[in-house]
């Protein structure tokens, strides 16, 4: 697996694993699968691991802490904090607060098991403070070592310049896909790259819908969150189906998968962006990590670009759109 850096300093397998849907939001819970997952994926030289305090909530920071026991040397884990729930799964809002900062990295410590997070997000950021006095506080957790290296997450680059300015930024964090190509527009790949902080894209694979694996709007189970998205929605599925159906002549001239597809086309944007698709399948997870292997020409790139133009996805990204600070 080839490396690439994020920021300055922190250098990760080009392709890491979301962990998020072993835990939460994508169906029910399989431990066991997701742990030996997770497993094969170090075998394979994936060596960067994606997760939140907020996923499960909080079951999925156990979920890798467990999978990784034993093997943490060369491992980058990156967790994140902002994003407030209760054990029962309740929503608390967000929460950039210096002193929710330093019990929210302590917490996740101990549930990872681990004595210091590779890399710490900003999860969300918080409106009602000004971001100087949460970066404030992450910044103390760099200076007593319980932190490596900082993140942030949906910010826009008025937050990233601010947040930037007090401690070095390793890495933004920001949906990007082919069928959401904001940050292409938004300014957050320009001021990335002006102040060298690494990009890595999630949802490389459309929560899934750029698998071409779901064809339907009822290939969702009754109590999969995506059925609350608007892009997932009845009335504009069908529509958004037609950027799949797109793709497959290019995957098929490649002897690729439409998801292979996808998740080149986002590595061949730029050396600086990681990716990190997640899936708790093992013939899924080692699909995705031969994308690192499928070579897309210019031409391609640009046929890409006619079938999947920016602003292309009918529907907002999430129901509520306020969370997102750009």
């Amino acid at each position: 697996m080839n490396k690439r850096k994020l920021g300055s300093q922190l250098l990760v397998s080009e392709l890491g694993l979301g962990c998020m849907g072993m835990s939460d939001f994508y169906g029910p819970r399989e431990d066991a699968t997701s742990i030996k997952t997770i497993q094969k994926a170090i075998d394979l030289g994936v060596d960067f691991f994606d997760s939140a305090d907020m996923y499960g909530p909080f079951t999925n920071e156990v979920l890798l802490g467990a999978a990784i026991k034993g093997k943490r040397d060369n491992l980058i884990i990156a967790t994140k904090f902002g994003n407030e729930r209760d054990a029962q799964g309740g929503w608390h809002g967000i929460n950039g607060k210096p002193d929710y900062v330093r019990k929210a990295c302590d917490a996740s410590l101990s549930r990872l098991g681990i004595d210091h997070i590779d890399l710490y997000y900003q999860h969300r950021v918080d409106k009602t403070i000004p971001i100087e006095e949460t970066w404030g506080a992450m910044k103390e957790l760099v200076i007593a070592g319980k932190v490596a290296h900082l993140g942030i997450c949906e910010a826009s680059p008025a937050s990233i310049r601010k947040a930037n300015a007090v401690h070095p930024i390793a890495a933004i964090q920001s949906e990007w896909s082919i069928w959401t190509r904001d940050p292409e527009r938004n300014g957050v790949l320009d001021i990335a790259k002006e102040l060298g902080i690494g990009f890595v894209a999630y949802s490389p694979l459309g929560r899934g819908f750029l698998t071409g694996k779901f064809s339907t709007f009822d290939s969702f189970d009754v109590n999969d969150v995506r059925r609350k998205y608007p892009r997932f929605q009845e009335k504009n599925y069908a529509q958004n189906f037609k950027i799949v159906e797109g793709l497959e002549t290019i995957a098929q001239s490649k002897g690729a998968s439409v998801a292979q597809i996808a998740i080149a086309w986002l590595l061949h944007q730029s050396k600086d962006v990681v990716t990190i698709p997640g899936t708790r399948n093992m013939q899924r997870l080692e699909e995705n990590i031969s994308s690192t292997h499928v070579e897309l020409t210019p031409e391609d790139l640009k046929v890409i670009d006619l079938i999947a133009p920016f602003g292309v996805a009918i529907g907002d990204r999430y129901p509520d759109m306020s969370t997102i600070d750009v």
